[in-house]
């Protein structure tokens, strides 16, 4: 069920522990701006992470890029 299907990708669940005061942050901020906090949690790391890959900041040959390849 969870397979990748006709080239889709599938999201990955992870948990992130975070400390009490930027929780609470990351709550006020999704709350302002309407949306689930876990949504805007995984927007800021997916946009973290992608900016660290276009200033290769972790190496060539990375699990993603493997994938994307087969």
């Amino acid at each position: 069920m969870y397979e990748l299907m006709q080239g889709q990708s599938v999201s990955k669940r992870i948990n992130v522990t975070l400390p009490d005061a930027v929780a609470e942050l990351l709550e006020k901020w999704a709350d302002h701006e309407g949306r689930p906090t876990a949504n805007l949690a995984a927007y800021i790391i997916e946009t973290a992470v992608r900016e660290a890959e276009e200033q290769s900041k972790f190496p060539s040959g990375s699990k993603q890029e493997t994938a994307d390849q087969e």
